[in-house]
């Protein structure tokens, strides 16, 4: 029997119609008592589900909304994004409610292609025409409109869901790396400072309850500011050696070279370090200090189910809606399980197998000052060492991830000094006063 809905849930078209219209209207427009009488989506969906009919009439108004709809709209730049976001978890999952709860969180997603209709009749899968034709379909709708912070966070989440493809597939939605701003050769002596960004986020996502360590940093030391923008999804050692490479372009002009990383990002900045020192860079030698904030020195085991995602695509209301897409996991993700940042921890392996860690022991790099901020949500406590394991953890990466401890002393990292911050989480560090405080400390002396 032929579906006029296309499989759309009726949990969808409520919710659509809820936020289209709210209930005083839709008990206008049908006079059934799931819109009259104490109205909420879930008792809706009771009601609706027992009785065919009122059923009926909720489908029709929902037809008649999206012709509508599609008379009057105008392409904009925001229903850009939110038609990338739906396009790409429907084509990649089959989930109809992911849309519905982007909807609730944004407003109504554009049914503006062939291509959700072939997806909402049960193109699933990560690999194959399914995220083939996502792909194709997204590049036009984020093309080089104006950037805004629906966009990059959009951007930055398909990245690093999906960022390893994009790139293989030379897609112009894979996040090209840059310093952002451009130093553009401006600059001569004195320090710069790169801050480097975690997974499945932007460098506009250092700004975090309106504080900016970076920023802050810059404007108290005087040293020159700038931002790594790169595309997450791929390899952390990929990422290492492209930096590596454009630190060597850029960092010249500078006496001193101060990197932080947060999460993925200190990662990619050790991924760096090592490069530069295999291929004797000239920066290596320029650098003083290295800080890493909740970076998974020794993995995040949420990576092994998928669930880092579900709490990394929560950043903004726009990606909220895509961490149904947990269990896909770029290869940029599955490096965060055991802390991969060598090109020969992953090459030649199944990167999805189970297994012992595959890494060799990589220190730190020496004659730097290198420091470490590791969070937990738990309370504060005088013996750290009582914390039990489960509240070790910001949310993302335990405890002694973060601060490089490993039973192996082989692969315990030895840092300068390391902090730890109670009732903190795994984004919090990234506007905690005394993560700032800290940040200043380390970095004293160095600026100009």
């Amino acid at each position: 029997m032929k579906d006029p809905m296309h499989g759309v849930t009726l949990e969808h078209i409520v919710t659509a119609l809820v936020e289209a219209y709210g209930f005083p209207e839709l008990s206008k427009r049908i006079p059934i008592r799931c819109f009259e009488h104490e109205p909420s989506v879930a008792s809706s969906l009771t009601f609706l589900r027992r009785t065919p009919w009122a059923r009926a009439k909720v489908e029709g108004l929902y037809l008649f909304h999206l012709r509508e709809q599609k008379r009057r709209a105008r392409r904009a730049h925001g229903s850009d994004v939110r038609a990338a976001a739906g396009l790409v978890v429907t084509a990649t999952r089959g989930v109809m409610g992911v849309v519905g709860e982007m909807q609730a969180a944004i407003g109504p997603v554009p049914m503006i292609t062939d291509l959700v209709t072939m997806a909402l009749r049960g193109v699933t899968g990560l690999v194959g025409e399914g995220i083939d034709a996502a792909i194709a379909a997204i590049a036009p709708l984020l093309g080089e409109s104006t950037p805004g912070e629906a966009r990059e966070a959009v951007l930055a989440a398909l990245n690093g869901v999906v960022g390893d493809q994009l790139d293989a597939s030379k897609s112009p939605l894979a996040i090209p790396m840059t310093l952002r701003p451009p130093l553009l050769d401006l600059h001569r002596g004195g320090t710069l400072l790169v801050m480097v960004h975690g997974s499945c986020m932007n460098d506009l996502q250092w700004q975090q309850q309106g504080h900016d360590h970076g920023r802050a940093l810059a404007d108290e030391l005087g040293c020159t500011l700038a931002y790594l923008h790169y595309n997450s999804g791929r390899h952390i050692s990929e990422n290492g050696a492209e930096l590596a490479a454009l630190l060597e372009r850029e960092a010249a002009p500078f006496s001193d070279l101060v990197i932080v990383g947060h999460s993925m990002g200190g990662l990619v900045a050790r991924a760096a370090i090592h490069v530069a020192e295999q291929a004797e860079h000239a920066w290596r030698a320029r650098l003083r200090v290295l800080v890493t904030l909740a970076s998974p020195h020794h993995g995040a085991p949420l990576e092994r189910g998928g669930n880092v995602l579900e709490l990394l695509l929560g950043v903004t209301k726009y990606t909220a809606p895509l961490r149904a897409l947990g269990q896909i996991r770029s290869a940029g993700v599955t490096d965060l399980r055991f802390g991969s940042i060598a090109e020969a921890d992953w090459r030649e392996r199944d990167r999805f197998a189970h297994g012992a860690d595959p890494r060799a022991p990589l220190a730190l790099p020496a004659g730097v000052r290198c420091y470490a901020v590791a969070a937990t949500t738990a309370a504060a406590t005088s013996d750290p060492a009582s914390l039990p394991s489960a509240l070790s953890s910001d949310g993302v990466v335990p405890v002694d991830s973060a601060l490089g401890r490993h039973a192996n002393e082989a692969f315990a990292l030895r840092f300068t000094e390391s902090a730890l911050v109670y009732e903190c989480s795994h984004l919090g560090v990234l506007s905690r006063a005394e993560v700032y405080a800290r940040l200043r400390e380390w970095c004293a002396g160095l600026g100009g």
